[in-house]
Formats: structure tokens, sequence, C-alpha cells
């Protein structure tokens, strides 16, 4: 009896030690925690997630940096500056949307109206972000150098207020500043980022996590890919708790979601040469030096496609 009860006990203790292993995932307000919650994927989970809230995707690669979280969302701009900085990160999974709402503002009154008008002015974005991004892209597309304009580095809430100001000229920022300052009717579009940056996000992981955290990366991937294509077919019910987790009027989402079309992608031939052209493009505005460049195949892990054949 007491060898059955020996035995029972340690069965106890092994069984659940599978169940009892966390996958650290960081998340920005009103994404992939409050979507995968939106579209009941989270159900019967095999592990425990342990969420980490962060302001913006340059804290979330510095957790991961640090080992403090496993995994988390975030932009190709920021993706690219920490793989370039030596992070041990890589993509497992990725995402493509439309570029509507990734935008150069300016004031609804303003006399601008092309990217050549924006020669000699000042435009606000964040450093390293997808604002910056589109600023370089669309000067290059424009013919003109990435000097041609100067930029003034704010967060999104003080950048709001500048060109509210006319301290700048113009804002450039994404969703879902874009659509809040379009629908108050105080900003409008100059150019988006269509036809001149890819419109990727990616799920990434470190490579601490790729190697000993695999399986749960692979089941989080494939839920996360799923209540993406659940929201693509309607967007209405996620923006209706995007709405009530922010704060912000439903029709802000509902904008934003709708004219996004977010969509989970194969990282392909395709998905590592836009990235690569993102590389290329930070190389030639002296974002990243030449040196420091990674190659793009090099920052993605492909092993991941029952995840992206989620549709």
């Amino acid at each position: 009896m007491r060898v059955l009860l020996t035995a029972l006990a340690l069965l106890a203790v092994l069984v659940p030690a599978r169940a009892q292993e966390v996958l650290r995932v960081g998340d920005q307000r009103g994404n992939a925690r409050a979507l995968m919650e939106a579209a009941g994927v989270l159900d019967g989970l095999p592990y425990r997630l342990a969420w980490s809230e962060f302001p913006a995707a340059a804290p979330l690669l510095e957790a991961l940096n640090a080992g403090a979280i496993d995994a988390g969302g975030v932009g190709d701009a920021p993706f690219t500056f920490a793989a370039a900085a030596g992070v041990p990160v890589k993509a497992f999974l990725a995402f493509r949307n439309r570029q509507d709402g990734l935008a150069i503002l300016v004031a609804k009154d303003s006399p601008l109206r092309t990217v050549a008008d924006l020669k000699g002015k000042r435009i606000a974005t964040n450093r390293g972000s997808i604002g910056h991004q589109v600023v370089l892209a669309a000067l290059e597309e424009a013919g003109l150098p990435a000097d041609s304009v100067t930029l003034s580095f704010l967060p999104p809430a003080d950048a709001k207020i500048a060109l509210a100001s006319g301290s700048v000229d113009a804002w450039a920022t994404w969703e879902p500043y874009t659509s809040t300052a379009e629908l108050a009717g105080l900003a409008r579009v100059v150019r988006d980022g269509n036809g001149i940056t890819p419109g990727l996000s990616f799920a990434v992981a470190s490579d601490a996590a790729l190697k000993d955290k695999r399986a749960l990366l692979a089941d989080f991937g494939e839920r996360l890919a799923r209540a993406r294509a659940w929201a693509l077919v309607d967007p209405a019910p996620y923006a209706a708790a995007w709405s009530k987790l922010i704060g912000l009027p439903e029709g802000v989402p509902l904008r934003w979601f709708g004219r996004a079309q977010y969509r989970t992608v194969p990282i392909d031939e395709t998905v590592i040469a836009d990235e690569q052209a993102n590389i290329d493009l930070y190389v030639r505005a002296g974002l990243i030096p030449k040196a420091r460049a990674p190659k793009a195949e090099a920052i993605f892990d492909t092993g991941f496609p029952q995840a992206a054949a989620v549709r």
C-alpha cells in the first residue's frame, strides 16, 4: 500500500508538470490578448499564458532581450531595429495588412498637398517606428533625400498636440491615431503607406523560446491566426470589444479594422524580400550601419507552417 501511495504521489507531481508550462507573451493594449479573448480561441489551453502589457513595441522587445518574456507581437520597423541591434529574436508568424492607416497627416486646412510640399518642413513621429518608415519611403518615392525634412521625434500624444498647435507641419503616424484624427475632422492624409511600405507585422520569439517552448509557440500561433481569420470575416465584434477596452468610439476601430484587412500570411520569399527591403531602406537612410544590417532570411523561423496555413 505504501509503495502504491508513493507511486500515486509521484504521478500526481509528474502529470501536471506539462500543464504548468508557461508561455510569457508581451502585448500592447487592445491587440493580441483582446483579439484572442473576443474570438474565443483561448479555451482549453494546455499551458498557462502569462501576459505582460507594454505601451509600444520597443519596450516589449527590450523585455524579450532581457529574458522577461518569451514572445510578443510587433511591427516590421521595430523588429528590424531590434534584429540589427543584436536582440536574439526571430519572427515565427507574419501578418499583412493594407496601409491606409499608416500615414503622413497634416492639419485639415494646411496648404500642404503632396510629399514634395513637405520639403523643408517639420514632421513629428517616433524614432524607428512605422511612422518613421513611411516618411523615409515617401521621400524616396518623391525623389527627395531623407534630410530634406526635419524630423521631430515625439510620442503620439505629443505629436498630436504639436500638429494641432502648428509647431510641426505634419505627423507620421499609425492606427488608431489616423482614424481618430480623420473621423474627428482634425487632419487629412498627404500620403499613406500603400505601395511604399509592406504592411507587415510579426509574432516574434526569443531564440531561447524557439528552442525550449516550440510546441507552445506553435499552439499560440495557430490560435492567434484563427483569431485574425475570425476578425477578418466580420470586424464588428472585435471593434466593439476593442472600443470598450480602450474607450474610443466604436467607429474608430471599425474604420481601422475594416480597411486594414489583417490576414495571416506564410513566411515565404515575398515576406523575406519585403523585410530585406525594409533593412535596405534603413541602411540607405543611415539609421542602421551597413556592417550591422542583418540578412532578412536569418531573422525568420519558417518552421511553423500550421499556424500560417490558417485562413
